[in-house]
């Protein structure tokens, strides 16, 4: 049952849907990786890394809620609960114990490029059925651009 009538056709609203969907799982995932490998991080450059990990988090965050509040406007509930974001992220587990701050940039540049590609294949779908989802993917995609920018800075 949905209690909130979309503007979308059926067709248009399962795909649309399956986009904002994979975004916050992808979302939230990040925001948890990003937070692990703050916690973790040591190294000569432990405090400028740990600093910009905040940062992806506050990002990840901000645009979690964004997804998930455009899912429940067009009548799709968004589902960030861990069981599914388990199930469903694309990003490498972090591994435990402490990180070397150089294995910590890499964990994040890794985990922003799977995000971020995964982003411009739902921002090429969504481009037709929902333009005003295809606005808020491209947003978020350029941040997490500007991240992925400035932690591959980090280790050049």
């Amino acid at each position: 049952m949905s209690v909130v009538k979309s503007p979308l056709s059926e067709s248009d609203l399962k795909l649309v849907g399956e986009a904002l969907q994979g975004a916050l799982v992808d979302l939230v995932d990040l925001s948890l990786v990003a937070k692990q490998i703050h916690w973790n991080v040591v190294g000569p450059r432990f405090r400028s890394v740990h600093l910009q990990l905040d940062d992806v988090v506050v990002t990840a965050r901000q645009h979690s809620d964004t997804v998930a509040e455009r899912a429940s406007a067009i009548g799709v509930n968004p589902d960030g609960r861990s069981a599914t974001v388990a199930k469903e992220t694309a990003i490498q587990s972090v591994p435990d114990g402490w990180i070397k701050d150089t294995g910590a940039v890499k964990a994040l540049v890794d985990a922003l490029g799977v995000v971020i590609g995964r982003m411009r294949e739902r921002i090429e779908v969504t481009d037709a059925p929902d333009p005003v989802t295809q606005d808020i993917l491209i947003s978020l995609t350029a941040d997490l651009e500007k991240h992925a920018w400035m932690f591959q800075a980090e280790s050049a």
